[in-house]
């Protein structure tokens, strides 16, 4: 209605200067016109300047042809920087130290085949009904004195280039039949010795003039790694667990392994000969190698074994401590070892845990073989 007012006062004024009715009635609906569209016109127009795409901001032609030039070097430093990323998920630890040169002649470091994890051994049955350490006792010496093969040539006089006398009766088995004269001949032959500061080493020679690369582990040496023709020396202590670096006292003894962790570092899968003279540790050492299923690694065990007190880190009383001794060489022959020869120290004192009796020594030679090694 506000509107029709100024459209019907222009009209009075044109009917009072006579113009034509039509040309009055056409000014009055274009000014209603004008009036009415004008604001329906600019909202439309405010709407399609919303709905547009923007444009992108102009840039001057330098800078473009820069940008695409580094956008290529960008991409690739952006896609090798992916590929470090995603080969540090999947390998989830760095690169060990490349061990020694002359440890690097087996094939990969670490075997394919999952080994079943064990925890303990399984201990035979008492000696006898009521546990007793005189059956205990008995049972084992029984064991230990008793050859369960023959070996027509175990003799170390019958290597070439052997003293005419041993300190120790060291003995490996050298008939035809089994895999080491064979393995000897033909330079294949691997030896592993672990002690600790013994310096009789006359065992170790003879091996390897007899064509065996021979290893000898002993924390006492001087360097690292010593090489002396087919004799290495390793700065290395065998143990029945690796150390734990977050630990301090363990940090200590960084040098001490287990067996199983130096196969893999040095990426040797067989040892044809594994002797060993660890003063009292043997039976845990002993333990882990089973443990671990490294036994089948091996083709002969030469073993000094001492009874004169458990052993490191072996608890129980005494009957309880010779079940476990008796137990461990039953896992061996249950896994195939066979015992060939056997030697009572009578140098040694006469004593068995701590005890003058049983007329045993403190300390025998065992000397095993593996009736499944090829």
């Amino acid at each position: 209605m506000s509107l029709a007012a100024p459209c019907c006062s222009g009209c009075r004024a044109a009917k009072e200067r006579r113009p034509g009715k039509g040309a009055l009635l056409r000014l009055c609906l274009l000014s209603a016109a004008l009036v009415l569209g004008l604001p329906l016109l600019l909202g439309r127009a405010r709407d399609s300047a919303l709905a547009a795409p923007q444009p992108p901001p102009r840039s001057n032609s330098s800078s473009s042809s820069s940008s695409s030039r580094r956008r290529p070097a960008q991409q690739a430093s952006e896609a090798a920087a992916g590929r470090r990323r995603g080969t540090y998920v999947r390998s989830g630890r760095p690169r060990s130290t490349a061990p020694p040169t002359c440890c690097l002649q087996g094939a990969p470091l670490r075997s394919s085949r999952r080994k079943t994890i064990r925890w303990h051994i399984d201990l035979q049955p008492w000696a006898s009904p009521v546990p007793s350490l005189n059956n205990e006792a008995l049972r084992l010496l029984k064991y230990i004195s008793t050859t369960q093969m023959s070996c027509n040539h175990m003799n170390t006089k019958d290597l070439p280039e052997t003293p005419d006398s041993l300190r120790r009766p060291w003995s490996v088995c050298l008939d035809d039949r089994l895999n080491l004269v064979h393995q000897m001949k033909s330079k294949q032959c691997r030896l592993y010795s672990l002690g600790l500061g013994d310096d009789d080493n006359q065992f170790e020679l003879s091996m390897a003039n007899s064509g065996c690369e021979v290893h000898r582990f002993d924390p006492s040496i001087r360097s690292a790694h010593i090489q002396e023709g087919h004799l290495w020396y390793h700065r290395l202590s065998i143990d029945w667990r690796d150390p734990n670096p977050a630990i301090a006292a363990h940090r200590l003894h960084a040098n001490t392994k287990k067996l199983g962790t130096i196969l893999n570092d040095f990426g040797h899968h067989k040892i044809d000969v594994l002797k060993a003279d660890m003063e009292s540790a043997e039976w845990k050492i002993l333990e882990n190698l089973i443990l671990e299923d490294v036994v089948p690694q091996i083709g002969q065990l030469v073993f000094e074994i001492h009874v004169h007190w458990p052993g490191f880190e072996v608890s129980g009383n005494d009957s309880t401590v010779v079940r476990y001794w008796y137990s461990l060489l039953k896992e061996l022959e249950l896994k195939d070892f066979r015992l060939f020869h056997t030697y009572k120290d009578l140098s040694k004192p006469q004593i068995f845990l701590k005890r003058e009796a049983f007329n045993a020594s403190s300390c025998y030679t065992l000397s095993w073989v593996n009736t499944r090694w090829k």
